[in-house]
């Protein structure tokens, strides 16, 4: 890896664990989750970094990809187990990471496995070892404890402006065996559930990813597509362009890219049976000898 990419990592992951631990505080009931997530966004800019993907708040059973719309006036309660996932960029070289935080008191053995399997694959990250292995490891301490990894999500290889680029991490026994190499920046995400195990698709997707330039007629639409295009691969929120094109007019524009294949969607993910999910994530570099964890 060239130094330059090295230390944009390095600072993304600065800025991103910097943020992560200011932003615990703001995870209480009460709050709106579209302030949580606009204000993480904000410390994000204003540590001089660019948003990698809109921040996911996401509760209780909610796994993954939901991020606030607009005018979202969803809040915690006290009971809520609160999933906060956050990525930074720094020249389109990513960090991603995130933190779980039990409300109600009533999950705390929960976390703690998931926190425990976190740090036993990064006791594990170095070259030539087995994603196989990893994915073993995760899914015998987690059901050990009496819990179950949510087995269709894993962690995934990163790279410059590519949030899920070649090589995933499982969570659970798989038959191929790849082998990490020195080099590889990798965000490791077990999640934890005392649900099913696996995760769904909602009808619903406040996020989207740019696919590719295509004609589109609403002023809107046009608008949209070129500012997103300019994120390259990194996925967006909707919310972020309420200034720039009237929030009446923005689900509009996003049917029509969706409907000419110009964006798509990322849907809202839940556990198959409401099973409560914690979710904690670092973003590692794969060194000679083990990992840098730059979260």
């Amino acid at each position: 890896m060239e130094s330059e990419e090295l230390e944009s990592y390095r600072k993304a992951g600065s800025i991103a664990k910097k943020v992560r631990e200011w932003s615990k505080s703001m995870v209480k009931p009460g709050a709106k989750i579209f302030d949580i997530a606009e204000k993480i966004e904000s410390k994000i800019i204003e540590n001089g970094a660019g948003l990698a993907f809109p921040v996911n708040v996401c509760i209780n059973d909610v796994t993954a990809h939901y991020t606030p719309k607009y005018n979202d006036a969803l809040t915690l309660s006290g009971n809520d187990v609160v999933s906060v996932d956050l990525g930074v960029h720094v020249d389109g070289f990513i960090a991603d990471t995130a933190y779980s935080i039990d409300l109600g008191g009533k999950h705390g053995k929960l976390l703690e496995t998931n926190k425990k399997a976190l740090e036993l694959v990064e006791g594990m990250i170095k070259p030539g070892v087995s994603v196989k292995d990893i994915g073993s490891s995760v899914y015998k301490l987690i059901t050990d404890a009496g819990y179950k990894p949510i087995e269709n999500l894993t962690g995934h290889e990163v790279k410059q402006y590519d949030l899920h680029a070649g090589m995933s991490i499982p969570n659970i026994p798989v038959p191929y065996d790849w082998k990490l190499e020195e080099g590889m920046v990798l965000a490791i995400e077990p999640f934890a559930t005392d649900g099913y195990g696996r995760v769904v698709e909602s009808r619903h997707a406040n996020i989207y990813g740019f696919l590719e330039s295509r004609p589109v007629r609403m002023p809107e639409a046009r608008l949209l597509a070129k500012e997103v295009e300019a994120r390259k691969k990194l996925p967006f929120a909707e919310r972020w362009y309420a200034k720039k094109i009237s929030p009446l007019k923005i689900p509009l524009a996003v049917q029509e890219l969706i409907a000419r294949n110009v964006i798509k969607t990322y849907p809202t993910l839940h556990e198959k049976e409401k099973g409560v999910v914690s979710q904690f994530e670092n973003t590692m570099i794969v060194t000679k000898d083990g990992c840098e964890v730059i979260t």
